[in-house]
């Protein structure tokens, strides 16, 4: 039985294959391009997998995705049908986007990137802020991480709401569900989070329509995929004012390309993808947990939905 794993970087693929070497000893485990007998895998370990790279696996079990979403596996077009997809999530996930989305919330909150500009400008000008519970925060996403967000920016104060595709319901939080109900979500939101999957429905999400139902001078906080993202309608808001400021960890291009004009914008903060990065040494151990599992019961509680796209 062996395990095949692709990661972009060569130097992380051999640091978690080692780190899954220790845990699983009885396992003959493999960076991708050097999987000796490609019928023995049984198991493709991946982020951002290259087009057709697990198409020489004709004894696929399942794909384990490096993350709690699927769509970059779904995006290899010769990708095998019909194969299971487990993702990987954990606590150490939802306490890195739990710690990103709340720094960042009250960031913007406390205006402080106006604050790191007037200093450098010299300019003592004591901004005032409302008080937490007068500013609504908007979650679009309420899956583990975007449900765990919600909890902790309620328990600090903030007046939250959550969007989602079904009902869900979140103690502190009021949610809303469903297309019909997006704009009454986006209506009286100051500071928008997406944490949504990626799928058709919600491809450029964030464009000038959804930014014009927001309060003027609003403020985004994407840390889900750059493709979520309409780039030029996040620009033009800015310079409206109707966003008065951003916050983004993922890209439609990564890394970000050196020209792309979201790096030199004085209201823009760019994070290179951090917000809740999987490590080996932890990552590792769920994968393992989740393999296990799967070798003895065909199936885990974090098993994807292909077809939905998470």
């Amino acid at each position: 039985m062996s395990i095949a794993v692709s990661l972009p970087a060569n130097d992380k693929t051999e640091w978690w294959c080692k780190m899954l070497r220790d845990l699983m000893p009885d396992w003959d485990i493999y960076p991708i391009n050097q999987v000796p007998d490609p019928d023995a895998v049984t198991y493709s370990v991946v982020w951002r997998p290259a087009t057709g790279a697990m198409t020489p696996f004709r004894n696929l079990k399942a794909i384990v995705s490096l993350g709690a979403g699927i769509d970059h596996v779904l995006a290899d077009k010769e990708l095998p049908q019909d194969v299971p997809i487990i993702r990987t999530v954990g606590t150490d996930l939802t306490q890195r986007m739990k710690e990103y989305i709340a720094l960042h919330v009250l960031r913007h909150h406390r205006e402080l990137p106006q604050i790191q500009a007037n200093q450098v400008a010299h300019l003592w000008d004591q901004i005032i802020v409302p008080p937490a519970p007068e500013r609504r925060v908007g979650i679009m996403g309420l899956g583990n991480l975007g449900a765990a967000a919600a909890q902790l920016l309620a328990q600090i104060g903030f007046d939250v709401v959550g969007w989602s595709r079904s009902p869900k319901t979140i103690e502190g939080v009021t949610t809303y569900s469903g297309d019909e109900a997006f704009g009454a979500f986006l209506e009286g939101t100051e500071i928008l989070v997406c944490l949504l999957p990626l799928t058709e429905s919600t491809l450029g999400i964030l464009n000038a329509d959804t930014f014009n139902r927001l309060r003027r001078g609003a403020c985004i906080i994407n840390a889900a995929r750059g493709s979520h993202m309409v780039d030029s309608d996040l620009i033009d808001a800015l310079g409206s004012g109707q966003i008065s400021g951003a916050t983004l960890d993922v890209f439609h291009v990564e890394p970000l390309p050196k020209d792309h004009p979201f790096w030199d914008h004085p209201r823009i903060t760019v994070t290179p993808h951090v917000a809740s990065m999987i490590d080996a040494p932890t990552g590792s151990k769920i994968v393992a947990k989740n393999i296990r599992a799967f070798e003895d019961a065909g199936t885990v509680a974090d098993l994807a939905d292909a077809k939905r796209g998470y």
